[in-house]
């Protein structure tokens, strides 16, 4: 059970915030970072908050 992915949401330096797997997240430049998610879902879910929260631009 520990190669269960992650996922994370990284927010770029032009204000978009992207859903991106752990095994991708090494060498990404982001300003910020929250997570881990056990499912894309719940990440997804927070992604939608931080747009309304004004944390993140809608791609």
């Amino acid at each position: 059970m520990s190669d269960t992915q992650k996922w994370y949401i990284v927010k770029h330096k032009n204000g978009q915030c992207e859903i991106v797997p752990s095994t991708q997240l090494e060498g990404e430049e982001e300003s910020e970072r929250w997570g881990p998610f056990a499912y894309p879902q719940d990440a997804i879910a927070r992604r939608v908050g931080l747009i309304r929260a004004g944390k993140c631009q809608p791609a």
